[in-house]
C-alpha cells in the first residue's frame, strides 16, 4: 500500500503488482525476467536472463487463469463482451500496444492532478496492464499457430474507457501526486466515477484503494448504481500485515454494492498478500498472471489489481448478454455459483469462491427471464387485503359542532374545578387561624362564640367589646397580665413567693 495515505493505493502492488516482464512483443531473442516487490512497488530488485520464447508461450502461459475462470465456454457460445464499455479508472491505458489496439476509447479523462504525457514511457504502466487483462484482444498469430498470440483478456470483444485518477511508481510526477490532499485525491476518484457512467460504461473496475472511506465518492457510486453499472474493486494487498480477516479495509472494495475480489494462485489457494476481511466477496487468479504493459511487452504480475481486472471481464460478459440487470443482480449471479467455495459457504479469504465465468452466465440468463413485478404493487400483496380490509373506526370522528360542545363542557368542568379549590382553601384558612387562637370574626348562635375561637368553646360572657376579638386567655404562669374584669368582681388568687397565695380576699 501507499505510505500517504490520502492517496489511492494501487491494489496490485504498492501498486500491488509483482512484477516479472517476460518478453519483448517481437518474440525473438533472448527472454528477460525482471521481478519487482509486490506490495512495496520498490525499485527492480533482480535481472535473470532466461531461455528463449516460444511463439505461443505467453498465450500458454496464461492459459491457467482462463481455465479456472471458466471463460471459453462462454466464448464458444458467442458471448465475448461485445458492446460493452468498461471504465478502467486507473493510470492510464496504452491504446497502441498490440493486444488493445482498436480496443480503447479515444478520449484519456485525467483526474490525476498532474500532468504527465502519455509519450513518457512510465505513464500507464499499472494501466494498460490490467485493461489487457480485460480486453486484450491477441494478435492473429503466426502462420501454422492455432490460436492468437498474446494476452486474451476474460471479455476480449469489450471497450475500454480509461481514465487516470493515479500514478504509477516511476512516474515523473509521482512525488507531486502523492503529496496532494486527501480530500482532493477522493473528490478525483469521484469524478472518474461521475464521468464512467456519464460516458456510457456498464462495467467499472478499479485496481486501486483508500484507507478512508468518502462522502463524494459514496454519492458517486449511488449514481452508479442507479445507472445500472456494476462497480468492481480490488480488496488490498495486505492480507500478510495482520490476523486471518483483520487486514485493513480498502474502499472502493469495501463500499456497499462494490464487488471487491481477492486473489488466488494457480493452486487455487488465497495469496499470501490478498486482503482478508469482509469486503472480500469473491477470487480470481491474482499471483503470476501474464498482462501486456507499455512498449508491448509483457509481464507477470501479482496482486489483487489483476484479480479485479479478470473479474471486472467477467462482469462484461454478464453485461453484454443481460444488458439490463441490475448491479446486484449481477453480483448475485457471481457470488452463488462460484467453484472452490469454502466451508459453511463463506471465509474473510475467498469470499464465496472463485469466479466461474460460464456458470455465472446461466445464473445471470435465470434471473433476466424471472418475471418482473409490475410498476405499481398492489398493497394486498404486502399488507393482507389492503385499505378496504381496514376495520371502521369504532367511533365516528366528531363534526366541528361537537368539537366546540366538549371544549364547552371541558371549560365548565375547569370552572366547577377552580371553585370547589377556593372553597377548600377558604375552610383551610379558617381552620389556622382557630388552631392559632382566634374566634371567628361575628358572634356565634345565642351570642357565644363558637368552639372555633381561642378559648376552646368556653364563653367569655356577653360582654359585646369582645365581639370584635376575645382576649387572650390568661393562666397563672404567663407573663401577661390577668384579663380585665368588671367592677367589683373578686380576683383570683394567685401564687406569691413560696408557693403562697395572696391576693384580695385572703390573709
Amino acid at each position: 500500500m501507499l505510505r500517504h495515505t490520502a492517496r489511492p493505493q494501487r491494489t496490485s502492488g504498492r501498486w500491488q503488482t509483482a512484477s516479472t516482464r517476460l518478453a519483448p512483443r517481437a518474440w525473438r531473442g533472448r527472454l528477460t525476467a525482471i521481478t519487482a516487490a509486490a506490495l512495496a512497488a520498490v525499485p527492480v530488485v533482480a535481472l535473470v536472463p532466461a531461455q528463449p520464447a516460444g511463439a505461443d508461450e505467453v498465450r500458454d502461459t496464461q492459459q491457467w487463469v482462463l481455465n479456472m475462470l471458466n471463460v471459453q465456454p462462454a466464448w464458444q457460445s458467442g458471448i465475448e463482451g461485445g458492446g460493452v464499455v468498461v471504465a478502467v479508472i486507473d493510470s492510464g491505458v496504452d491504446g497502441t500496444v498490440s493486444d488493445l489496439t482498436g480496443s480503447v476509447e479515444s478520449r484519456e479523462p485525467n483526474f490525476s492532478g498532474v500532468s504527465t504525457p502519455p509519450s513518457n514511457p512510465e505513464w500507464g504502466v499499472h494501466g494498460t496492464w490490467m485493461a489487457s487483462l480485460i480486453a486484450g484482444h491477441g494478435d492473429p498469430g503466426s502462420p501454422g499457430v492455432i490460436g492468437p498470440n498474446g494476452i486474451v483478456g476474460t471479455a476480449p470483444d469489450s471497450r475500454v474507457l480509461s481514465i487516470r485518477v493515479i500514478t504509477d511508481p516511476k512516474d515523473p510526477d509521482y512525488t507531486e501526486y502523492q503529496h496532494e490532499s486527501a480530500s482532493q485525491g477522493q473528490h478525483e476518484l469521484a469524478r472518474a466515477i461521475t464521468y464512467a457512467v456519464a460516458h456510457g460504461a456498464a462495467v467499472i473496475s478499479m485496481s486501486l484503494g483508500y484507507s478512508q472511506q468518502s462522502r463524494v465518492v459514496r454519492q458517486a457510486l449511488q449514481d452508479a448504481y442507479s445507472h445500472n453499472v456494476v462497480v468492481v474493486a480490488s480488496a488490498g494487498n495486505s492480507g500478510d500485515a495482520g490476523d486471518i480477516g483483520k487486514a485493513p479495509y480498502s474502499f472502493p472494495a469495501n463500499y456497499p454494492g462494490v464487488l471487491g475480489v481477492a486473489a488466488v494462485n494457480q493452486q487455487q489457494h488465497v495469496a499470501s498478500f490478498s486482503s482478508q476481511n469482509l469486503s472480500v466477496q469473491v477470487a480470481a487468479p491474482g499471483a503470476k498472471v501474464p498482462a501486456e504493459g507499455r512498449g508491448n511487452q509483457y509481464w507477470l504480475v501479482s496482486g489483487t489489481s489483476p484479480a479485479c481486472a479478470l473479474t471486472a471481464g467477467v462482469v462484461a460478459l454478464i453485461k453484454s448478454k443481460y444488458p439490463l440487470l441490475t448491479d446486484s443482480q449481477v453480483i448475485s449471479a457471481i457470488t452463488t455459483t462460484t467453484t472452490s467455495r469454502p466451508r459453511g459457504g463463506y471465509n474473510p479469504q475467498i469470499g464465496f469462491g472463485i469466479v466461474n465465468a460460464d456458470a455465472a452466465l446461466l445464473a445471470a440468463g435465470k434471473l433476466a427471464s424471472a418475471a418482473r413485478p409490475p410498476a405499481t404493487v398492489a398493497a394486498s400483496s404486502h399488507f393482507g387485503g389492503g385499505v378496504r380490509d381496514i376495520p371502521p373506526a369504532p367511533v365516528a370522528p366528531r363534526g366541528p359542532l361537537g368539537l366546540i360542545l366538549y371544549c364547552l363542557l371541558g371549560t365548565a368542568c375547569l370552572a366547577v374545578v377552580a371553585l370547589a379549590t377556593s372553597r377548600l382553601l377558604a375552610l383551610r384558612d379558617a381552620a389556622l387561624d382557630g388552631q392559632a387562637g382566634f374566634a371567628p370574626a361575628g358572634p356565634s348562635p345565642g351570642g357565644r362564640f363558637g368552639a372555633s375561637g381561642a378559648a376552646a368553646g368556653r364563653p367569655w360572657g356577653d360582654n359585646p367589646n369582645a365581639a370584635t376579638r376575645p382576649a387572650p386567655v390568661w393562666r397563672p404562669d404567663s407573663a401577661m397580665p390577668p384579663p380585665p374584669r368588671a367592677a367589683g368582681e373578686q380576683l383570683p388568687p394567685s401564687a406569691g413567693p413560696g408557693g403562697e397565695h395572696s391576693g384580695p380576699g385572703r390573709a
